[in-house]
């Protein structure tokens, strides 16, 4: 009696999970296919970027530098500091640089004093010469009537040859003076300098960069490291690299006929900064290196930003993105593509299904693709959900505007 009891109640069970089944294949069947929104391939107007690694650097950097060597004593100034051409950035110690000047310009006087005296014997012999000269004119008159003897004239002319010599010889220890003069000038103008270079100067205007060096350090000029760095960012440079086939890809579908005609007709580029903020002033591509670095592979090129604002500084990093603009390009909503084994397919929807179709994509930009063959403008396609779907899928078309469902949807890959 149990026996029988267990038979008709697994009986009962199986008959109810067969009506379960029933029911429920039913219920899928009365579903009818499921709803997908829809889309007509439209052409577009596709702006897009490639970027590149950038690094930013003033228009002007000034390594400083001693000219001199010496302790620093101190600093007038601090790292971020804006400071004007001329203005003192450090002092060295000058103890011994000022006695070496104050040397020399007692120099300066000793020899000073020197010409003073040997001019005076220029004008000395020169008073004796023009005496002797006097003795000589008198005595001719005199020697040619025969009232005196020529022993006479030729005494006073031996006279006036010493005279001459002695002052020729004034002349040259009044020229040696002047020498020894602009020797001691130049000596203490050069200790003098040493004295002013003593005070290290910004040669330019701009931004103090890190302070390698403190009050107490020696520095001096063939110093390796500067003892800071001053840099002009009103504006400022920003530099990439391509490597060889980039730049080959890049410049031969640039517009133009030689490289400088290609360069000025690109458009704009932006700069996206660390923080991922777009820097709003637009650069501009000004050149580019005349070769391919052999240790790189690649060739660089050079943007002007103006920083008016000085958000940028010396040593900032980004990301250049140079645009590229498609004309009546066949788009198709990033969500609609799928790929499989490395192509890229959309479902076309024909006769209420989802046939899956290869596409040749060029492009990806604002949540498109760049389509350049499988599809044509007005042809529809599935343009989300993609993932539920399999080739002839029965589907139930709902329409859908294609702009809404760019902007609302994010690529899946």
């Amino acid at each position: 009696m149990k026996n029988i009891n267990v038979m008709l109640v697994g009986a009962l069970a199986v008959a109810l999970s067969s009506c379960g089944k029933k029911d429920g294949q039913g219920a899928q069947q009365a579903q009818g296919p499921m709803p997908y929104d829809v889309v007509e391939v439209p052409t577009k107007v596709v702006t897009s970027y490639d970027e590149y690694t950038a690094n930013i650097e003033g228009v002007v950097n000034n390594d400083i530098r001693a000219k001199i060597q010496g302790y620093i004593t101190q600093v007038f100034v601090d790292e971020g500091q804006f400071v004007s051409a001329g203005q003192p950035l450090f002092k060295l110690e000058t103890n011994v640089l000022s006695q070496n000047a104050d040397a020399a310009k007692s120099g300066v006087g000793a020899a000073t004093a020197s010409v003073s005296a040997a001019a005076a014997n220029v004008n000395a012999a020169a008073a004796n010469v023009e005496a002797a000269q006097v003795e000589v004119n008198k005595l001719i008159p005199l020697v040619e009537k025969n009232i005196i003897s020529n022993v006479q004239l030729e005494t006073a002319k031996a006279k006036l040859a010493q005279a001459k010599a002695a002052q020729a010889q004034a002349q040259a220890a009044l020229s040696q003076a002047q020498a020894g003069q602009a020797q001691a000038q130049a000596n203490y103008k050069g200790a003098q300098a040493n004295v002013d270079y003593s005070i290290v100067r910004s040669p330019i205007s701009g931004v103090v960069g890190a302070i390698n060096f403190r009050q107490g350090s020696l520095v001096g000029p063939s110093d390796p490291t500067p003892i800071t760095k001053v840099s002009n960012t009103d504006r400022v440079y920003a530099y990439f690299s391509m490597n060889e086939k980039e730049y080959l890809n890049f410049i031969s579908k640039a517009e133009g006929n030689s490289l400088k005609d290609k360069l000025n007709k690109i458009p704009p580029v932006e700069l996206v900064l660390a923080n991922g903020e777009v820097y709003p002033e637009k650069g501009k591509i000004q050149t580019v290196t005349g070769q391919i670095d052999p240790v790189t592979g690649t060739i660089q090129f050079r943007v002007q930003f103006n920083n008016a604002s000085k958000i940028l500084a010396n040593g900032n990093s980004g990301q250049i993105r140079v645009p590229k603009t498609y004309v009546d390009a066949i788009v198709v909503p990033e969500a609609a593509t799928f790929e499989q084994q490395g192509i890229v397919y959309v479902y076309k929807v024909r006769n209420d299904s989802a046939i899956a179709t290869p596409i040749q994509v060029i492009e990806r930009a604002g949540n498109m693709a760049v389509v350049t063959d499988g599809v044509k403008k007005g042809d529809k396609v599935v343009a989300q959900g993609v993932g539920k779907l399999r080739d002839k899928s029965p589907i139930a078309p709902k329409p859908a505007k294609f702009d809404e469902i760019v902007e609302k949807t994010k690529p899946i890959f």
